[in-house]
């Protein structure tokens, strides 16, 4: 017979769960734009200094603030290793099969890895980072006499110095291509070390620069956008914006970025929405469509019969609303429709060659 009394429990303990990582805000320089790091500390606290793997090695940064993962799936780095694992196997066949792949046109550059923060920063490595910090406002300094000692037509925007002291970067901008190759050898004999330079656009100099839009708060670009999306001066007259270039640009002297925040959707309500200038009929009785409001989402029309009088429709008024007929006299249209393809038929005949009999005559006048 079946013994079906429960079993006991086992008394083998379950295995913990593992912690999941989480995400946490990190700046590297004072100023610079916050970045998003994995951690699996649970513990970090604001203003901390953390050593973090990025692409280029070891660097330290400082927290912000943190956020505990809500999904797993969603924060699990994907695109780097932590400490200690092997490499993972499906980079390997991925790589493989790149490299079996047959001749490439162009080799794309790597994807960034997100950064991860390694463990907290030892007092020695604080010191060193705060080091840093002032030798890079040395080396700005020491780089915009050289750039003044070779008559360079370019502007010096920062300096960025490795935490392992492997390589400077200076960004410059300048209206036009700068042959500097000159001024690297005199860098790397005064810092010998690496350097590079990178010339950047007026966005990206706002961008690192930082500072306060015309809303009164901190620049889009320096506190959350990562990639600029095109701006045109469209976007500005589908959102009814004074042209003025004094009102629509930034102080990059560009069309302002958040141009593009609110495009889709007055995209979306025009196409909706009864066009401006346009008859259409409610209940019977005809009106011309003066304005649309598009975030308060109604519609500004007068009524034929009162001219002077404007009318606000709500959106359950002017979703009713159809375009009006043209009204004429009958057969007025298949008139025109006739007398335009009469118009066509004279264009064809003229274009049509002559006959022969006439091509010959020509001919034989010629000939004469």
């Amino acid at each position: 017979m079946e013994n079906l009394s429960p079993q006991p429990a086992s008394s083998s303990p379950s295995p913990p769960a593992p912690l999941l990582p989480r995400c946490c805000t990190i700046r590297f320089r004072l100023g610079d734009q916050p970045v998003a790091a994995v951690s699996r500390i649970i513990d970090l606290r604001r203003d901390e200094v953390v050593m973090l793997q990025t692409d280029h090695g070891l660097e330290p940064g400082v927290v912000i603030g943190q956020i505990p993962a809500e999904r797993p799936d969603l924060d699990q780095p994907q695109d780097h290793q932590a400490e200690g694992e092997s490499p993972r196997p499906a980079q390997n066949h991925k790589a493989q099969n790149h490299k079996d792949g047959g001749e490439q046109k162009k080799e794309k550059s790597p994807p960034r890895i997100t950064p991860t923060v390694i463990r907290r920063a030892s007092p020695e490595e604080q010191e060193k980072y705060r080091s840093l910090l002032q030798r890079e406002r040395e080396d700005f300094l020491l780089a915009q006499q050289l750039i003044s000692k070779h008559q360079l037509p370019m502007k010096l925007i920062r300096a960025e110095r490795f935490f392992s002291g492997g390589k400077i970067i200076f960004y410059f901008t300048a209206e036009n291509r700068v042959d500097f190759r000159g001024l690297v050898k005199d860098m790397v004999q005064e810092f010998r070390t690496r350097v590079e330079i990178r010339q950047v656009g007026v966005r990206h100099e706002t961008k690192m620069i930082g500072g306060l839009g015309c809303c009164g708060r901190e620049l889009c670009c320096s506190s959350y956008i990562n990639q600029f999306a095109p701006v045109s001066i469209k976007m500005a007259k589908e959102q009814g914006l004074p042209l003025n270039p004094a009102k629509i640009s930034g102080i990059c002297n560009r069309l302002l970025c958040c141009l593009t925040y609110e495009f889709e959707t007055y995209q979306k309500m025009r196409r909706i929405m009864p066009k401006a200038g346009k008859m259409v009929t409610l209940d019977g009785r005809r009106f011309k469509v003066l304005k649309l409001n598009i975030l308060e989402e109604n519609v500004e029309v007068c009524d034929l019969e009162e001219p002077e009088r404007v009318i606000i429709w709500q959106a359950s008024e002017w979703r009713r609303c159809e375009p009006a007929k043209v009204s004429g006299k009958p057969g007025a249209d298949q008139a025109a429709a006739d007398k335009g393809g009469e118009r066509k038929k004279g264009e064809r005949s003229r274009r049509q060659p002559p006959p022969d009999s006439a091509r010959k005559k020509s001919k034989s006048g010629t000939e004469q």
